[in-house]
């Protein structure tokens, strides 16, 4: 049963990781000369955010909430701390969807890589909640 909630708290830790290089959330600026420039921030970054690509930073708020939460579930096992991570990593996994609303010129391959960990935590998290 430890061995799961040390996995939870390691895939929570390694999305922040992720999340704070600066190459996951997207942000295209229109170019005269003719293609839009690409540019790549991290999660933490404001800068997709004033540019309305809410979803990064939605998402590393959240995980950082999921991080403490994983921390203190490995500490001190609790029923409803451990269904409370289940729902908030599935709702970050969603979130985490959210820049393909703007097309999949928004998203990057370490974006995906972050929302296949949030969606491995939450089916750890699954399998951790079943007796």
């Amino acid at each position: 049963m430890k061995f799961k909630r040390t996995i939870l708290l390691a895939l929570s830790l390694l999305v922040i990781v992720l999340e704070a290089l600066p190459f996951g959330a997207v942000c295209n600026f229109a170019n005269p000369d003719g293609d839009p420039i690409r540019k790549t921030f991290a999660y933490f970054n404001l800068v997709p955010f004033g540019y309305a690509n809410f979803g990064p930073f939605i998402t590393a708020l959240l995980s950082v909430a999921l991080l403490v939460m994983c921390a203190l579930n490995f500490l001190k096992r609790s029923d409803k701390l451990s269904r409370s991570i289940t729902v908030l990593s599935f709702v970050t996994t969603i979130i985490s969807l959210t820049p393909l609303l703007h097309g999949i010129r928004y998203v990057s391959v370490l974006g995906v890589i972050i929302s296949v960990a949030l969606l491995s935590l939450t089916i750890v998290s699954v399998i951790n909640n079943k007796k």
